[in-house]
């Protein structure tokens, strides 16, 4: 899938459109055979881990290889067929810090519905009859994020606390809650075929569900929480 992307990423800029600057590939667990595309060469960068890292980890340790004013954090499962990073930036205000493009299930075309509050009422109410999704995303999914590099340094990152899942919410959260704005742009398009491991692997249900609890137990959480109630109940007056 890496190796896919990277050469997704190799022909949008083999068209004169790309805008990425350096690519960081990261090896969690064993280096991989992949190899950049030649138009790629000279701004790819690798990290190999000698020991398996987190989600949050890993990206923060990309982060600390770029220097540019946006960072993309990409899930290998992304496949792109144009200059979507361009596209995003080019509707971002100044208080954005996040920008999001729509995700694409491969298989049906259809996007990924809005997150609503990460409660575990939501968590339950997703695989029910009727669920509709929320009218605009309280948090952005981790798959393909477009940070503001600016924002992402004033939190100081994602969480290493969390080894997988969750750290994206606590991620928005912490952003919204330090006066920042989440714009997610659905008119910009990606594929996203996600794996879904913890539906079918016990240890990554296991990662998901200490994650869940270390959320709901976060002072960040019971803020945002109540950020957002703020806003709606201001919305209705």
């Amino acid at each position: 899938m890496v190796q896919g992307l990277l050469w997704d990423l190799a022909t949008v800029d083999s068209r004169g459109f790309s805008s990425v600057e350096r690519v960081v590939v990261t090896h969690n667990l064993a280096p991989s055979r992949w190899s950049c595309p030649d138009t790629l060469a000279s701004r790819c960068r690798s990290i190999e881990n000698a020991h398996q890292k987190g989600f949050g980890a890993n990206h923060n340790a990309a982060f600390s290889q770029c220097a540019t004013i946006w960072f993309a954090v990409l899930n290998p499962d992304i496949r792109v067929s144009s200059d979507v990073f361009s596209r995003l930036i080019a509707q971002a205000s100044a208080d954005d810090a996040v920008l999001a493009p729509a995700l694409l299930d491969p298989d049906t075309g259809e996007a990924a519905p809005n997150r609503g509050l990460l409660t575990p009422w939501e968590v339950l109410r997703r695989r029910l009859p009727g669920w509709k999704p929320a009218g605009a995303p309280a948090w952005l999914p981790g798959a393909f994020l477009l940070i503001r590099a600016e924002a992402f340094r004033q939190i100081g990152g994602f969480d290493e606390r969390y080894f997988l899942y969750a750290e994206d919410f606590d991620l928005c959260a912490r952003l919204r809650l330090a006066g920042w704005k989440l714009r997610y742009v659905p008119e910009v398009q990606v594929s996203h075929a996600a794996q879904r491991a913890s539906h079918v692997r016990w240890r990554y249900l296991r990662w998901h569900l200490q994650s869940l609890w270390r959320l709901w137990s976060s002072r960040a959480f019971w803020r945002y929480r109540a950020l957002l109630r703020d806003e709606a109940r201001r919305a209705r007056a």
